[in-house]
């Protein structure tokens, strides 16, 4: 598990810079300014510590009753999307219930986790879905160019073996990228750039931490 502070940015889309040495490096861009601390979680009240943190304000009116208790109790706004961090005890005092968390978290050169969903593809083939290779087009073949063949095991065992490579929903799913390196940070407008694709189509909401294997390595992943 990762012990380490996060991040929930709003995915703009892809561009590319330059380094000095004239190489284009791919980047996606996030914009992570509004991250606000809505809460704390303690180990006398919960048996854990992490951060509980918001991100992306919405209007009151348009919260439930129980959100907007809740903001009221913290003293904060109300927003879009919530996510818990967990985290060594000494950050709660470092990040106070009502703080706003900054690009300023990451430091170029970094390597960072970033979790998000995927972009869904509906019901697909086993072409597409599982890049399976299809059926020649020769010798008479016709009306089976791009099925999946054979799935049964005669005798025995007589049925299908269970996670067999089908037909199915494609995307959709919680997908985390390790180890992605940030090329820039602009905390004066909240971006971070990250080298490379991320999971999830433009103006979807990611999660962003610093990567989790360096810092077990570094012994500095402890809770």
């Amino acid at each position: 598990m990762n012990f380490q502070i996060g991040l929930i940015a709003k995915k703009l889309g892809m561009t590319q810079v330059f380094k000095d040495e004239g190489d284009r490096v791919p980047v996606t861009v996030l914009h992570v300014t509004g991250n606000t601390v809505t809460a704390h979680r303690t180990a006398e009240r919960d048996t854990y510590t992490a951060l509980q943190v918001g991100f992306a304000e919405k209007k009151a009116n348009r919260a439930s009753k129980p959100e907007k208790g809740a903001a009221e109790a913290a003293k904060v706004g109300t927003f879009y999307v919530h996510k818990e961090f967990r985290v060594p005890a000494a950050a709660l005092a470092a990040h106070p219930v009502g703080s706003q968390l900054g690009a300023d978290l990451f430091k170029e050169g970094a390597r960072v986790d970033i979790t998000g969903t995927s972009k869904g593809k509906g019901y697909q083939g086993v072409i597409k879905r599982h890049n399976m290779e299809g059926e020649k087009n020769s010798h008479g073949q016709h009306e089976f160019f791009r099925h999946g063949g054979s799935i049964g095991c005669r005798k025995t065992p007589g049925r299908v073996h269970r996670g067999k490579r089908m037909t199915g929903h494609m995307g959709h799913e919680r997908v985390t990228l390790q180890n992605l390196e940030v090329i820039k940070v602009d905390a004066e407008r909240g971006l971070i750039l990250v080298r490379g694709p991320i999971p999830g189509a433009n103006n979807g909401f990611v999660t962003i931490r610093a990567a989790v294997k360096p810092a077990i390595k570094a012994g500095n992943n402890k809770g």
